[in-house]
């Protein structure tokens, strides 16, 4: 029968068929200074299996080497450690070092040693952080099995305790930071970047929003991408996707649930305000039972986190809204201010209007007032003495030319009232203005007749303007009956009318007293006093002129007057735009 030994020697020689590199194994340690108890824990545990994970072993000679090893892999989940080495308590000095010194308070450590009474148990059991101490002697295959099951179901319930703690640490960091995001892009990329922080893997990732509320056929938007799916950021068309990561995603929209496969994971939450969020994870290993408990738990906060996001985006737009009325509102009030402060304005100068008016209405009034008075006294006395007809006739006269000069200046008075109205409107439309001017020279001529004055008219047929009959008559009017008042007696006075390109032009010239070149400067102002004095005593209230400005300017023409001097005559031109009939 062959000697332990041998067959342990024939053991170390089996070459062992190659294992897959992927499949994650249990690290375990066997830190010894006898190398057959390396060789003889190998051979033990050379068929073992936890949980569908085999065992890598590692060796260590000493506690020196023992250090080492562990600073190297700080995942090993148990520990297989003598406790004399090069010392007598080596391997108790270790443990002390693992536990306080590097900080390894979740691997496993089973003291074996070959002299019980040098470190009795139940001092080294209380004293030192270990899990089992067990006899080389006692310590049989069969119980090496069992110690080391213990060691490493204790070991696999750490490593989750510590995972879960790492994670929920994770996700109250993480709440406080994703809620303070207020764009939904840096939103789901801080959700990527908590996610892997979570895992503790590399991954690629990517998140897409849908925020029609599911509605058949809807498109879908990426928010945020990392590794390989970062190319796809900003696509609002599921089309652009590869084919197959835009199946993976439409199916969680349809499937309206989580899903963990191997290397792949699939959340998916829906928002209280409707919308609907889709991430997807492409890890280096398979999440463990802790990694999806912990992804359940944070993505059940994002939630919040996205209407967060919505709330304050809707806040930030009604605020715009609200300063843009604010903004809109305060330029309507300054614009009110303005049209307020220009109607003030508009009352000075009315005020100032009517104080100017009073006043010329008081003066030019007064005279032909006293002849109306004085002839009317004169009447009386001559109806009392039984004077003859015909010099009460001669009275009756004078005081109906004097009415009629009152009328007329009242009537003046009006129509500069109604020009300077603010609602005053041109009323366009076809005139002959030909027959206009005729119609108007012809009420005009018993005046020049009293004055032994000659009227002309020159106006061919045809000639069409669009204009305001009655306002163009008034402007006719006084200039024709200004051509007269400013004639001599037995003077001639020219009408001409004609069309002379886009323009109608009519022109009335006299041979009166003519203008001053202080005159030609003022000489349609309202209340104008000129150096020309009517020849027959006509009164004058200065507005006349002023009036056809206004009417001419109204029509888009204009009026000019030239004259070669002083008792040289004048001349009256009006331009109008014209149409002229076919």
């Amino acid at each position: 029968m062959a000697e332990p030994d041998d067959v342990l020697h024939l053991i170390d020689d089996t070459g062992a068929a190659p294992e897959d590199s992927s499949v994650r194994k249990w690290k375990i340690a066997v830190i010894d200074d006898d190398q057959a108890v390396h060789e003889g824990t190998r051979f033990a545990l050379s068929d073992y299996s936890l949980n569908g994970q085999t065992l890598e072993i590692l060796s260590a000679y000493s506690a020196a080497e023992g250090r080492t090893l562990m600073r190297a892999h700080p995942d090993i989940a148990a520990v297989l450690l003598d406790v004399i080495m090069e010392t007598d308590v080596a391997g108790l000095e270790l443990v002390e070092y693992i536990r306080n010194e590097i900080k390894n308070e979740t691997v496993r450590i089973i003291l074996r040693t070959g002299q019980p009474g040098q470190a009795p148990e139940r001092r080294v059991i209380v004293q030192y952080d270990i899990n089992d101490y067990k006899a080389k002697t006692e310590l049989t295959a069969d119980k090496l099995f069992t110690s080391l099951t213990a060691a490493l179901r204790s070991y696999q319930q750490l490593e989750r305790m510590v995972q879960t703690r790492r994670g929920l640490e994770i996700i109250i960091d993480a709440a406080s930071t994703l809620y303070d995001f207020r764009s939904m892009q840096r939103l789901a990329e801080g959700v990527l970047t908590q996610l892997a922080s979570l895992l503790n893997v590399d991954c690629a990732g990517i998140l897409v929003l849908r925020d029609d509320g599911g509605a058949a056929g809807s498109e879908f938007s990426v928010l945020a991408g990392s590794g390989c799916y970062s190319r796809f950021i900003g696509t609002t068309s599921s089309k652009a996707l590869d084919p197959d990561l835009r199946q993976m995603v439409e199916a969680a929209f349809q499937r309206r649930k989580n899903e963990f496969a191997d290397h792949r994971s699939v959340l998916y939450l829906r928002t209280g305000s409707g919308r609907e969020v889709v991430v997807l994870l492409q890890a280096e290993r398979p999440l463990s039972e802790t990694d999806r408990a912990l992804v359940e738990i944070f993505s059940s906060r994002l939630s919040i986190a996205f209407d967060n996001v919505i709330l304050y985006q809707q806040l930030h737009e009604a605020n715009t809204q609200l300063e843009d009325r604010v903004a809109q509102r305060t330029r309507a009030l300054m614009q009110a201010n303005r049209r307020l402060s220009a109607q003030w304005l508009r009352l000075q100068r009315a005020n100032g209007f009517k104080n100017e008016i009073l006043g010329t209405v008081a003066h030019d009034l007064k005279n032909p007032l006293g002849v109306i008075l004085g002839r009317t006294e004169m009447l009386t006395e001559l109806i009392g003495a039984g004077s003859p007809k015909e010099n009460v006739t001669a009275q009756v006269d004078h005081i109906r030319d004097a009415t009629k000069r009152l009328t007329s200046m009242v009537d003046h008075l009006i129509s500069d009232a109604m020009a300077d109205a603010f609602d005053i409107t041109i009323r366009r439309e076809p005139v002959d203005v030909a027959a206009l001017v005729a119609e108007v020279t012809e009420v005009n001529k018993p005046l020049a007749v009293n004055k032994q004055q000659t009227i002309t008219v020159s106006a061919p047929p045809n000639i069409v303007t669009m204009c305001d009959t009655d306002r163009i008559r008034e402007a006719i009017d006084n200039l024709v009956s200004n051509a007269i008042k400013y004639s001599p007696i037995g003077g001639k006075i020219s009408v001409f009318v004609a069309h002379e390109g886009n323009g109608t032009i009519i022109r009335i010239a006299d041979q009166g007293a003519g203008l001053s070149p202080e005159d030609l400067g003022r000489l349609f102002g309202r209340f104008q006093r000129l150096s020309a004095k009517p020849t027959a005593g006509e009164s004058s209230t200065g507005l006349g002129l002023s009036i056809v400005k206004r009417i001419i300017d109204m029509h888009g023409g204009h009026v000019t007057a030239d004259s070669a001097g002083p008792g040289q005559g004048s001349t009256f031109t009006v331009t109008l735009p014209a149409t002229e009939l076919s």
